[in-house]
């Protein structure tokens, strides 16, 4: 009986305050979280994670490093993908970080994946002053939920952001570069040393800050680096 009162309230408020699709914002049916089934399936996925030879791993070739690079989805201007990165991002809806994590993690998971052997996943982080006024990093859920699904140890207290750099979103590509240059510093070597890093990131431009975040990764002895993010623009 309570629980049959439980469903009718939940039933009740949904009606009246519905949960929605935060990429297309029609309402969610029963069984969905976050992201509607039909978006889950129509948003542009890379398929980066089954070539090796992909367009965001050849993006650091000669900068940085790397075993392997892949994100799930393409980043379009004003497209779905950049519509639930700002929900993530702005409004303060994790879930879709952590829902993206687990959609992402499934496919890594499988035989074929480029992305093999990660000891430990690492979000990109947030320097304090925006960390303290946002209230959350939008990495954090994101990986939280590919931890969960590939059953792989999380971090958010390995590496550091020292210096608050200026938004990258108006600066031209060579600009970006020189921006982020040792922003990032090592706060706990043991967590890092001799594993295979999988470093996570909401979104990738240029890879600047990606690239400057795995190089201070890779100043630890024996470490090695991979790298995946939600969503890369195309270049």
């Amino acid at each position: 009986m309570l629980s049959l009162i439980k469903n009718y309230a939940s039933d009740l408020f949904g009606l009246f305050y519905p949960d929605i699709c935060l990429a297309c914002s029609r309402k969610l049916l029963k069984g969905e979280n976050a992201i509607c089934f039909r978006c889950v399936g129509e948003l542009p996925q890379t398929e980066y994670w089954l070539n090796a030879d992909n367009k965001l791993m050849n993006r650091f070739k000669g900068r940085v490093e790397l075993q392997s690079a892949a994100a799930l989805f393409y980043f379009k201007q004003d497209g779905p993908v950049q519509h639930l990165l700002h929900q993530l991002k702005y409004r303060n809806r994790q879930e879709v970080g952590e829902f993206i994590g687990k959609i992402f993690g499934t496919k890594l998971k499988e035989e074929n994946s480029i992305i093999k052997n990660i000891d430990l996943i690492v979000p990109v982080p947030l320097h304090w002053k925006k960390l303290k006024l946002r209230g959350y990093n939008q990495c954090d859920p994101f990986a939280q939920g590919l931890s969960e699904v590939m059953n792989i140890p999380w971090s958010s207290t390995a590496i550091e952001r020292t210096h608050e750099n200026i938004s990258q979103t108006k600066k031209k590509r060579f600009d970006r570069y020189g921006n982020v240059a040792e922003i990032f510093s090592i706060c706990d070597e043991q967590q890092l040393k001799d594993k295979h890093v999988l470093l996570v990131d909401d979104v990738v431009t240029t890879g600047a800050t990606a690239e400057a975040c795995l190089q201070t990764i890779l100043k630890t002895s024996g470490t090695k680096a991979s790298f995946a993010s939600i969503a890369a623009a195309s270049r």
